[in-house]
């Protein structure tokens, strides 16, 4: 029989975190494979969205964006970010930051052309580069402290390099880049013309002092980064699929012609409410990053005890941990023996490598779950006894 699948398609695999949440599901276990919360989004945010509805805010919004929605981001990032920008011609807002990074890498990367992308790396980094014809090219973040090699970065720019793709904070480490690393980076895109993508979706979720920078606010990276958001992760709104990209109005434009062809356009009353929401009062944020501080600092505790190896995150809600003392065949066989005998979801490290050897002793932890919840898992984990390797 003909085979009629890409040999696009085949180059990559579905998504692990999401099958992980399958496999979850059939056995009744804890979730802490997927990076989504089990505790209501801010109420304020739900009735605004209820109410956009009831006003009939239900058909095509502008393609990039509502007004009022663009109008917002320009003045929280202005004010956040310290980048003022235009929200007529700089943003566009995608069905979430999932298709922001798809919508910007398509409208930049040529065929043959290179993505430099650093790993371990969210899961869907690597198959984008390759749905752009692109050749991704990845560059190590190493443990304890996830630093990259300066030299062997330098060494991998190039005339083909089109653009960097940097998570900060990081999934599925916890990394914050510091400014030092940023300037670095950007001094090596401004050196040989090239894009900067920054997922900087965990941006108020930092711990013990971290701070976040965004690289379009470095001298003279405005116009050469794409920084792309969404509500997903700071208002616990994973569901919406609302996120947006900041860019240049050249780059806006190409990046608001591919978002067209890609969905027309992320649902109009969720935008509405979405605006909303980056109204809140500056307290929010305060008070989520200690709620998350806190899950941070009981479920890695939780975890010591039960003999894993952590990596201690600065960002984000992850907990990269290390298992290979125990007496597994890689991280897989560890991920389904803890979903299946114990009853707790994580993702197989490997999955957010490149080479897949790097991540073959590492499983990752979501914990963006109620207190209760993290408890459960915790219960479940005092059970696990794993003969050494």
């Amino acid at each position: 029989m003909k085979d009629f699948c890409s040999e696009k398609a085949k180059s990559f695999t579905e998504s692990v975190i999401r099958d992980m949440t399958r496999v979850c599901l059939k056995h009744k276990g804890v979730n802490l494979a997927q990076g989504f919360p089990d505790f209501p989004a801010p109420q304020e945010i739900k009735e605004a969205a209820i109410k956009a509805i009831q006003a009939d805010a239900n058909q095509y919004a502008i393609t990039w964006g509502t007004p009022a929605l663009r109008q917002a981001i320009a003045e929280k990032f202005a004010r956040y970010n310290g980048v003022p920008i235009d929200p007529e011609k700089e943003i566009t807002v995608c069905c979430g930051a999932t298709e922001c990074m798809i919508a910007s890498l398509m409208a930049i990367v040529n065929p043959g052309e290179e993505v430099i992308v650093f790993e371990p790396f969210y899961e869907n980094y690597g198959p984008d580069t390759i749905l752009c014809g692109a050749k991704p090219r990845f560059i190590t973040l190493h443990e304890p402290d996830w630093h990259f090699d300066e030299q062997e970065l330098a060494r991998t720019f190039n005339n083909k390099i089109k653009a960097i793709v940097i998570n900060t904070p990081n999934n599925p480490t916890g990394k914050v880049f510091s400014v030092e690393e940023l300037q670095f980076i950007a001094d090596l895109c401004l050196k040989w013309g090239v894009v900067a993508v920054t997922d900087e979706i965990y941006e108020h979720i930092l711990y013990d002092g971290a701070r976040h920078i965004s690289l379009a606010s470095l001298p003279g990276m405005r116009d050469q980064t794409i920084t792309i958001n969404s509500i997903s992760k700071t208002y616990s709104l994973t569901g919406w699929r609302v996120g947006w990209a900041i860019a240049s109005a050249g780059l806006t434009g190409a990046i608001r012609k591919v978002h067209d062809f890609l969905t027309v356009g992320a649902a109009h009353p969720l935008q509405e409410a979405a605006a909303m929401a980056l109204r809140l009062n500056p307290g929010y944020y305060q008070t989520l990053a200690e709620e998350y501080r806190e899950r941070k600092d009981f479920f890695g505790q939780v975890l010591e005890e039960a003999g894993f190896r952590v990596f201690r995150p600065r960002g984000a809600y992850y907990i990269m941990t290390d298992v290979g003392h125990w007496d597994f065949r890689d991280d897989f066989a560890c991920a389904y023996y803890l979903v299946e005998k114990i009853g707790v979801a994580t993702v197989p490290g490997s999955c957010f490598y490149n080479r897949a050897e790097l991540g073959r002793t590492k499983v990752r932890f979501a914990f963006p779950k109620k207190m209760e919840t993290l408890q459960q898992a915790a219960e479940k984990l005092r059970k696990f006894k794993p003969k050494k390797g």
